[in-house]
């Protein structure tokens, strides 16, 4: 009976660590992308670092899977902290939303994401949106 116990929490130690492992390799993928996105975009990436936000189901495929909500803080001229989040699905972009330059509203840059259920006659351009909201201080 406590061989059994022992070989249980044994098991359940190996999960939580494997989890942790994972979300640390995702983590790092998300501060790559955010880095490579910024770069790209003109940005300055403060704290060189992003966190967990949010976790949503998707289907992609037939199959639903996780996409995991990441938030960082870019600096358009590096006088300001402006909110960004970028959506990663996997190891690839699947949304990203940044501050547009010169303003205070955002831009939210859709990436395609891999192969949804609709077929390619079907898909429908993503546009800019805009958060008329973004002055607010919460």
């Amino acid at each position: 009976m406590n061989d059994l116990y022992n070989l249980l929490l044994l098991l359940g130690l190996g999960a939580v660590v494997g989890l942790w492992l994972k979300l640390s390799v995702s983590r790092e993928l998300a501060v790559k992308e955010a880095r490579q996105q910024c770069r790209q975009y003109g940005l300055q990436l403060l704290d060189e670092t992003v966190g967990l936000r949010g976790l949503r189901l998707r289907r992609v495929n037939g199959l639903r899977r996780i996409e995991r909500c990441y938030g960082f803080e870019v600096s358009i001229d590096g006088h300001d902290r402006e909110a960004a989040r970028l959506w990663m699905l996997g190891s690839s972009l699947s949304e990203l939303s940044l501050p547009r330059a010169g303003s205070a509203s955002r831009e939210s840059i859709a990436q395609p994401a891999p192969a949804l259920d609709a077929p390619a006659s079907n898909v429908v351009q993503l546009h800019v949106r805009r958060n008329r909201d973004a002055d607010r201080l919460h």
